[in-house]
Parts: structure tokens; sequence; C-alpha cells
């Protein structure tokens, strides 16, 4: 919901993406990393969005300013990192998927829409993933080199509303992060199992020989349906429905 011209704007700073799958990652390490490095106002709010999806529309219609961290498939050369602003931030994040939690934030901002209440200023900085496809691993160089200079262009972008951030003299610790313990960036790296205990795309324990996928999965799952025997009200002529 937009404030007054005269009031002080509520800003949203978020990161979405998944941190099971490497580069997916980059929004939520991105803000992960601000608000570990930099100090903002009370307005400005700086959230671990995950792959939350509609349960973040609230937070989007109390913004006047969004800021959003991505993974974004731009088509571009890999580690490269793009900034989309305005109207154009819902239909970059969904032209082309990266995963499905695109799809469920997308939604978000058309449902911020319908209500009345979208962001007057919105601002996506997207980053061009490497790597996805491995289960458990963290953000590629390239990835991990563009924190520092997304983070950059949001301040850029922010102090042009006249609200800037102050980089803390002492970074905040592990404690005082705005994700989980276990998903701190340097001890997800550091206790990474091995591939031969934690396979990264796939485990041959349950996807190896004789398992072959179903050429029609709806189909498939009809015909099961219909073999389910009735329930207990319908075997005695609809009985339990009386």
């Amino acid at each position: 919901m937009a404030s007054p011209p005269d009031s002080t704007p509520s800003v949203l700073v978020l990161g979405i993406g998944n941190l099971l799958w490497a580069d997916e990652g980059f929004g939520v390490r991105a803000v992960e990393h601000m608000h570990r490095h930099w100090a903002f106002p009370d307005n400005v709010r700086l959230i671990d969005g995950g792959t939350q999806g509609v349960y973040l529309v609230q937070n989007i219609r109390e913004a006047d300013i969004l800021v959003v961290f991505d993974a974004v498939d731009y088509g571009l050369e890999p580690g490269t990192m793009k900034r989309v602003e305005g109207e154009e931030v819902p239909r970059f994040l969904g032209a082309k998927k990266v995963s499905l939690h695109q799809t469920g934030f997308q939604e978000v901002l058309m449902m911020a829409e319908m209500l009345g209440d979208p962001p007057a200023h919105q601002l996506l900085i997207g980053v061009q993933p490497v790597e996805l496809e491995d289960y458990g691993g963290s953000l590629r160089p390239q990835v991990k080199d563009k924190i520092e200079p997304a983070i950059a262009m949001a301040l850029d972008y922010l102090a042009d509303f006249g609200i800037v951030g102050e980089r803390r003299t002492v970074p905040l610790g592990d404690a005082e992060s705005i994700g989980s313990l276990e998903m701190v960036l340097e001890r997800y790296e550091g206790e990474r199992p091995d591939a031969e205990i934690a396979p990264r795309h796939g485990d041959d324990r349950v996807l190896g020989a004789g398992f072959v996928p179903p050429a029609d999965f709806d189909a498939e799952m009809a015909e099961l349906v219909s073999r389910m025997p009735l329930d207990a009200g319908d075997a005695a002529g609809g009985e339990g429905a009386r």
C-alpha cells in the first residue's frame, strides 16, 4: 500500500530462491550478506523469502519500495548480473523460470496488484545461474562474486529515494543471521557430505537399474484410482451416506 507523498516509505529488500540447489540460492545469500554487513533505518526490512511464495503477499502489500534479489534466466552468459525495474519485474520472473518458486512469486506480485496494493517502485537484481542441478551445492564462484555488486546496485537504487544504509564496523555473527544457523554459508559449504554419502544429481540406490518412469503419469494414476476399492459406505449400498 503506497504511503502518502510526505510520509516515510516502507522498504522491503527480499531475497528469494532455494539454497539447496546451488546457484538458485543467490537471492537468499545476497540478502543474508546485506543484513550481516549493512544497517538500515527502521522503515527498511530485509527478509529471507526463500520459496515461501504466496505467504509473502502481505509483506509485499505493505511495501512502497521493493528490491528483489534472485537467480534469473535472462538467456545471458552464466554469471551475468542484470537489473529490471517497474512493471517489467513480474514479466522477467515468469518468462524463463529457473524453478517453481518464481512462478509463485510472480503470482504474489499479481495478487498485490489485484488487491490494489502493489509496491509503487520495484527493482529486480538477478544473476544468470551457472549450475542448478547440484542438490546440496553452494553458489558457483561466478555467481558468488556478484553478491557484493548486487548489494551495491541495491544501495544505489535506495539512495535515489533518500534511503541510506550504513556499513557495519563489525559484521553480525552467525547467531544474528536472518536465516537458520544450519544454512549459514560457511557452515553449509564446510559441512557438506562427500558425494558417496550424499549424491548430487540423484541417488542410484533409488533411481538405479530397473527403474522405468511411467510413459504417461496422469493416465497411470487414473488407472490406479479406478482400481481402488469402494469405501465402506458405497460397498454397503450407500448406507454410510444416510
